[in-house]
């Protein structure tokens, strides 16, 4: 009696395959973008970006700026507790988070390169950044 047991055999090598990819991929660092498109969400984010780090401290996190929220990234900007956003930004950048501010919000709004906090990085669209993030390098979306 003849059988053909190519496709149990092809069935069960594809099933190893997608088990080693979905195993490598759970290791992985689960990447996210924040999305800050307004000054008065700062403070929440930087919360909820603690909060993350304190609960997947392997997380890469960009946080990217754009219209109003870049003014959280100017020098003197605070939270209403009066605490400098600079000092959230030094704490979480020594976490690995990177802050990425829109040049076309900062031309809308009048801002220079030096009106910004250390440790922030210029680029050229907000959205265009976002999107790049998250379509080719598979960052997960998030909106405080």
């Amino acid at each position: 009696m003849k059988t053909n047991n190519l496709p149990a055999i092809l069935a069960t090598l594809l099933a190893a395959l997608l088990a080693c990819t979905f195993a490598a991929r759970a290791e992985d660092a689960i990447k996210t973008v924040y999305h800050l498109p307004d000054d008065r969400l700062a403070t929440l984010a930087m919360n909820n970006i603690n909060n993350h780090l304190s609960a997947d401290p392997g997380v890469k996190i960009v946080v990217v700026a754009l219209s109003t929220g870049v003014r959280a990234f100017t020098f003197g900007a605070q939270d209403a507790g009066g605490r400098p956003y600079a000092e959230w930004v030094d704490q979480l950048t020594a976490k690995g988070v990177e802050f990425r501010i829109c040049q076309n919000s900062m031309n809308a709004l009048k801002l220079t390169k030096k009106d910004l906090i250390d440790k922030v990085e210029v680029v050229p669209s907000g959205v265009a950044e976002i999107a790049r993030l998250q379509a080719r390098e598979g960052y997960v979306y998030i909106h405080p």
